[in-house]
Formats: C-alpha cells, sequence, structure tokens
C-alpha cells in the first residue's frame, strides 16, 4: 500500500496545485481553468502507478493470457471483446512483455479520466482525491478492460451535456469493442439527459428497493437481461452482495446535490445530465447489495459521481466550505483506509517501482 499512500499525497497536491495556479476560463461551464502542467503531473502519477503494477485484482490473468495467448486475426474473431484482442495482437508485435499491454490501458484510462475532471471538475483535487480514495482508481486496476470501455464513454461527456447524441454512440461502440457491456449507455443517454430530481427519479429509487426487496423474485429476470454478456456467467455467484458501507459512501452525495440542487443548476445549468448518471450508478450500487456483479455494472456512472462530488462544497454557504471541505477530505480518508487496508489488505506490486527507491 505504501505506494498507493505516495500517490494519494502526490496527485492531491499537483491536484492543489493546478487549481490554486488555475486562471479565468475563456468559455464553458468552468469559472476556472486549472494549471495545465499540474493537470499533467496528475496523470503522469496515475499512469506510472497504474502501468507499472504487476498485481492487484485480474492483472494477474491479463498477463497470464498475453504470456500463453497468440493473438492473431484468427482469435480475434473468436473472442468477444475484439478491439482488446486486436490491442494484444498489435502489441505483441512489439514485445511479448505484457507490462506494455498494462501501461497502455493505464495510459488511455487514466488520461481520459484526468481530462474530463480537469474540464468538468470545479474542485480539480477533490475529485481527483476521490477517484482515488473511493477506490475507483483500484478498480481500474482489477477491471481493466471495463474501466479502459468506461473511460472511453466518459471522454464523451462533452457530447452527452450538449445533446451531440451522434458522437456519442459512436464513442459508446468504440468503447463495446474492448468490453460489450458499454452498450448499457446507449439507451441510458437518453435517460440521462432528462431534468434531474423528478418523477422519473422517484420512480427509478422505488425500483432498486423495490428490486432489492424482493431480489429472490427478479433476479431470475435480471439475469435473463443479462445472459448474452460476460455477466450472464455471474447467475450462480456466491460470494453475497456489495458492502453496505460503498452504497452510503454512494448516496451522501447525491443528497446533498439534491438538497442544493437548485444553486447546483445555477452553477452548473447542464450539470443535471450528471447528476442523473450518478444516480443511476448508487441505484446499481443499492441493488449489488444482493449481487455483487451489478456493483460491475456501475463502472460506468461512478466516474460521473465524482464529478458530481467535484461540485457538492461549492453548494453550501461559504463561510461553511473551508470546513465542509476538510469534513469531506477526512471522510473519504478513512473510508480508503478501511476498505483498503483493513478489509481488503491491498498490496501493491511492481517489478520497476518500489518505496523507499
Amino acid at each position: 500500500m505504501t505506494i498507493l499512500w505516495v500517490s494519494l499525497v502526490a496527485v492531491t497536491y499537483f491536484g492543489f496545485m493546478a487549481r490554486y495556479f488555475a486562471v479565468p476560463a475563456r468559455a464553458g461551464a468552468m469559472p476556472i481553468q486549472p494549471n495545465k502542467i499540474m493537470a499533467g503531473a496528475v496523470a503522469v502519477t496515475l499512469v506510472l502507478v497504474s502501468g507499472l503494477r504487476n498485481n492487484i485484482g485480474d492483472t494477474f490473468l491479463y498477463i497470464h493470457a498475453y504470456n500463453v495467448t497468440d493473438f492473431n486475426w484468427s482469435t480475434v474473431w473468436q473472442g468477444k471483446d475484439k478491439g482488446f484482442s486486436i490491442l494484444q495482437m498489435l502489441l505483441q508485435q512489439i514485445t511479448q512483455d505484457p507490462q506494455l499491454l498494462l501501461f497502455i490501458t493505464a495510459f488511455v484510462t487514466n488520461v481520459l479520466i484526468v481530462c474530463v475532471l480537469y474540464n468538468y471538475a470545479r474542485l480539480f483535487e477533490i475529485s481527483i482525491y476521490v477517484y482515488i480514495t473511493s477506490g475507483a482508481f483500484i478498480v481500474s486496476m482489477n477491471g481493466l478492460r471495463q474501466y479502459l470501455a468506461a473511460a472511453i464513454v466518459f471522454a464523451g461527456t462533452k457530447f452527452l451535456l450538449e445533446g451531440r447524441w451522434k458522437p456519442y454512440m459512436a464513442l459508446v461502440l468504440i468503447a463495446s469493442l474492448f468490453h460489450q457491456s458499454a452498450l448499457i449507455m446507449v439507451p441510458i443517454y437518453f435517460l440521462a439527459r432528462r431534468k434531474a430530481w423528478t418523477t422519473t427519479t422517484t420512480l427509478m429509487l422505488t425500483s432498486a428497493i423495490l428490486i432489492v426487496i424482493g431480489y429472490n423474485y427478479v433476479s431470475q429476470w435480471l439475469f435473463s437481461a443479462i445472459s448474452g454478456t460476460q455477466y450472464g456467467e455471474y447467475e450462480s455467484f456466491k460470494e453475497g452482495g456489495a458492502n453496505i458501507l460503498r452504497v452510503i459512501v454512494n448516496i451522501i452525495p447525491l443528497v446533498i446535490a439534491f438538497m442544493g440542487r437548485e444553486k447546483f443548476r445555477r452553477l452548473f445549468p447542464s450539470g443535471d445530465v450528471i447528476i442523473n448518471l450518478a444516480i443511476i450508478g448508487s441505484i446499481l450500487m443499492i441493488i449489488a447489495t444482493q449481487n455483487w456483479i451489478f456493483a460491475r455494472l456501475s463502472i460506468y456512472f461512478n466516474l460521473y459521481q465524482i464529478l458530481v462530488i467535484g461540485w457538492i462544497i461549492k453548494l453550501f454557504r461559504e463561510k461553511d466550505q473551508r470546513f465542509i471541505y476538510i469534513l469531506l477530505v477526512s471522510f473519504y480518508f478513512l473510508y480508503f483506509f478501511y476498505e483498503n487496508v483493513v478489509i481488503l489488505d491491498i498490496r501493491y506490486g511492481s517489478d520497476y517501482i518500489s518505496w523507499p527507491f
């Protein structure tokens, strides 16, 4: 965990300095533009830590598959996620070392995420801080393919906010080449473009609660709906659901956003789209208390919640914002420690970086 702690300190510092040396924005939703050099340092730190790892979650499976599989056009057409197979086929023409695969995917994933947070998070360093402390950064090293797909979709935030569905759908199709589950964002686009906190929101939240209450009755239908995807095999998954603490952590920022919804609309006029996607992510997390696999689907939406968190401090009175800032940082620090040290006992490994150097 030492490297992860060091990276947390580094990216938070660089993120804070990026906002400290910000300049007035010429256009867009943001009143300021963070310093590009400091924001670049954030991206470099995340890419190096993620790209030079040799463990965490499913990483060893990707290393093994890269080592034992001869990726060619035959294996590409036989596989489900053809884009990812083509990527591995091309990389094998350069080297048989799977570290390149990990580095390239880490580069694309984290650079895209940092770019979107740079453009749309009001408090850039807070969103970057929460990206790590909420566990999203570690999950990106576990669910490598899906997080790559999620980052590609996330890169289309501009199109989503502006209602430009054609380029957005094109990005979703590209993302689906790396993980088919990205296609879930096709119908979600039209739901997200609605006004937030309406009857639709109430119906979605009520449906989620009813699904949890009657999960044994509706689970058969739910798994039938995803039977044609990578998730169909999880119907027999018996390791329980997501930790209720994760659900609470997901919901609290949305409660604050709801309480300050009118001010949020004034500060970020197109922010309802982001709120809707964050709500869908929380709904999936509620359902995930019954079966962990639905937490995987929420990956596409958790990044938008990180964006929301980058705004919620500004929803409070100016005299209270410093206290809320400290409270938020402390809360997520404790959550990061509890989940990744106490519960998961995450141990970071790398053949290239260690602490002390």
